[in-house]
């Protein structure tokens, strides 16, 4: 892997990988850009103790573009885009419109406080490009571009880390306006919360209640269970396995699991990186398969899908497993299935398909 870095017009850190060194990436940035807008705050929520973050000046960020005008593909004839480059492999750069950032403002209240805790919304956000075809996707690309992307996601969770302040490295995508992204470009973020998310949380205090209650670790517990009762095993390998959860919330939902119990990307073997692009990008092009159009043909339809990376937070994580979470909203062929009373009002969810229905589906759709 080749790592280049420059800066954007405005300061932005901008970071080029690449595989073979013959892609153009020393351009210079040429727009007239202002220094980014930055007045983040995170603030607790008495009631359950959970980090909210404040960020109201990305009302103004880039919704839904015409192709013409995607800020992520290259800059070509003139058009001038956060790429500056003509071509690239991947792409990583500071977001312009950030949810938390190293400069947020102090909000003027006490931490500590129990009903009006706060803090400066202190951490980093960055857009990862994948490839600079716009009308790809994670699943079109070739296991040694979806390597790179590992090394990518490898390599920013290694920096954030070490960042002053930062608690946890979240890599994710978004794909499928269902599922709200604004940009099409094939792409995901990277998040650097200053705490412990939310899920993390809850992960982290299960962990220590099954260590209590059998002495032994949860997720290695956890992952053996499946392995035990194939059922919802989706497909493995001899590194990782994928399977749909016991409880999965969402109707198409799975978990990939390196064998190896480890904290985060960072930890992984070379043996363990080389075997994960050929299983993600099945497990992918799996779930383009799940819901054929109708009519002659029945050729798949794109799906949507958040595919997350849970990784161990700095303080605290010591019991958590690096694991990676698929799922998609859509339920059926035109059917998404939306977050109702139960779900956004309760966190109590509600699943129409049965995990070892998903599962067998997903068997059923293997290259």
């Amino acid at each position: 892997m080749i790592r280049t870095t420059s800066k954007l017009a405005d300061g932005r850190e901008l970071i080029y990988f690449d595989t073979d060194g013959r892609v153009p990436r020393n351009t210079v940035d040429r727009r007239p850009l202002d220094a980014p807008a930055n007045g983040s705050e995170i603030r607790r929520d008495p009631m359950t103790g959970a980090w909210v973050t404040i960020a109201a000046h990305r009302q103004a960020r880039t919704y839904r573009p015409p192709a013409d005008e995607c800020p992520l593909c290259p800059s070509a004839d003139g058009r001038f885009s956060e790429i500056p480059a003509s071509d690239y492999q991947v792409a990583v750069f500071e977001n312009r419109f950030p949810s938390l950032a190293a400069d947020s403002r102090d909000p003027g209240y006490v931490a500590g406080d129990p009903l009006r805790g706060a803090l400066a919304g202190t951490g980093r956000c960055e857009v990862v490009c994948f490839t600079a075809d716009h009308h790809a996707s994670f699943a079109d690309l070739d296991e040694a571009r979806a390597r790179l992307v590992l090394d990518a996601w490898t390599d920013r969770t290694a920096e954030l880390s070490a960042l002053p302040g930062v608690e946890q490295v979240y890599c994710f995508e978004n794909r499928g306006a269902e599922i709200g992204v604004t940009l099409a470009h094939p792409h995901g973020q990277i998040y650097a919360f200053p705490f412990t998310t939310p899920r993390t949380a809850r992960m982290t205090e299960q962990a220590a209640r099954h260590r209590a209650a059998t002495g032994r670790n949860l997720f290695e517990d956890l992952l053996a269970a499946e392995h035990t009762d194939p059922r919802r095993t989706v497909l493995t390998g001899r590194h990782w396995t994928a399977f749909v959860p016991f409880a999965a919330r969402w109707p198409y939902e799975v978990h990939l699991f390196p064998h190896r119990r480890v904290p985060d990307l960072t930890r992984l073997t070379e043996a363990e990186r080389a075997e994960f692009p050929g299983l993600y990008l099945e497990l992918l092009r799996r779930f383009d398969r799940l819901f054929p159009a109708a009519g002659a043909g029945g050729t798949a339809t794109p799906t949507p899908y958040i595919a997350a990376w849970h990784q161990a937070p700095a303080t605290g994580g010591e019991e958590l497993a690096l694991h990676l979470e698929l799922f998609t909203v859509r339920r059926a062929a035109g059917k998404l299935k939306y977050l109702a009373g139960v779900e956004s009002g309760m966190d109590a969810f509600v699943n129409d398909i049965a995990p070892e229905q998903a599962a067998e589906r997903l068997r059923e759709v293997a290259s």
